[in-house]
């Protein structure tokens, strides 16, 4: 990978609160976004847990990737973290400290739109630093089970995201198709709200495992045969934007602006991690073979 720009790093102007209930526990959950100094990146402090135990939000801290991401160990980790990196990578926010007092951020709706209020409403500043912009010359793929995810080159500026989702002929949710150009106002209009969604089936297979037993088909998205059960989409497409989300928010992980194209069809978490743990090790290859430290690129 090579180094195709750079902008300026950003940080919260402020502090942000939310508050909501937890999609996996059903428990009440707060959260603190705060700014943090140039070159942190993103890092989850459990202030419930003893010695407030650090998690970064990188692709090597993960530890499961079933049907959400999750970072560090089962006793002071973070789960289900997707959505709200999501909403802090779409808004470009690079540095920031996040108190969390549970094991998983609140759930809202099912959808990044109130972290990205909330981050709206509080605003950025940019910071001295520069952030660099990494492309790749040959595309880098990740494929298992009919499900592939890679990144590509473009001649274009900036990323893209496409998306494919296929539950098959006769599944519960049409073919879609979706892409997005990330810019902040774009994510913040035409994903961000966009819910979790899954089949019926899946729904009653996750409360089996004793997940979300406190939801209703009305605080996300139950597709059954014959659509949404209890609820209306936001977007024709919901579920395969929602996707292209979930990818934004795994995709931060890696810890790098990227540009390029994303072409993802039927990947989930799994998939979206491993192309960001592989985008992670090119990266620091590149930095390796140019010299470039994160002091020189400040410099530059």
């Amino acid at each position: 990978m090579r180094v195709t720009g750079h902008r300026a790093q950003r940080t919260l102007a402020g502090t942000v609160k939310v508050e909501g209930v937890g999609i996996v526990t059903g428990s009440p959950v707060r959260v603190r976004l705060r700014p943090a100094p140039a070159d942190t990146g993103v890092v989850f402090r459990r202030t419930d847990r003893p010695g407030t135990p650090l998690v970064p939000a990188h692709a090597a801290f993960v530890t499961d990737t079933r049907r959400r991401t999750t970072l560090g160990p089962a006793a002071a980790g973070v789960t289900l973290v997707e959505h709200l990196l999501a909403a802090l990578s779409g808004l470009r926010i690079d540095n920031c400290e996040i108190d969390i007092d549970g094991p998983e951020p609140p759930g809202l709706d099912g959808s990044a739109a109130g972290y990205v209020a909330a981050v709206v409403g509080c605003g950025a500043v940019e910071q001295p630093a520069r952030r660099p912009i990494w492309a790749t010359a040959a595309p880098v793929v990740i494929t298992a089970g009919g499900a592939t995810i890679g990144l590509h080159p473009s001649p274009e500026p900036g990323l893209r995201v496409s998306y494919l989702l296929d539950y098959g002929n006769f599944g519960p949710i049409h073919r879609q198709v979706f892409t997005l150009d990330v810019r902040p106002d774009e994510f913040a209009r035409e994903v961000a709200p966009c819910r979790t969604f899954v089949t019926e089936a899946e729904a009653q297979a996750l409360r089996d495992q004793g997940i979300g037993r406190h939801l209703t088909p009305a605080d996300l998205l139950v597709f059954g045969p014959n659509g949404p059960i209890g609820n209306r989409v936001r977007f024709a497409d919901e579920p395969a934007r929602h996707k292209v989300l979930d990818i934004l928010g795994d995709l931060a992980l890696c810890g790098a602006d990227l540009a390029g194209h994303v072409v993802a069809y039927r990947s989930g978490h799994a998939l979206n991690v491993q192309l960001a743990l592989r985008l992670a090790a090119l990266a620091a290859a590149g930095r390796r073979a140019t010299g470039l430290t994160v002091a020189a690129a400040t410099a530059a």
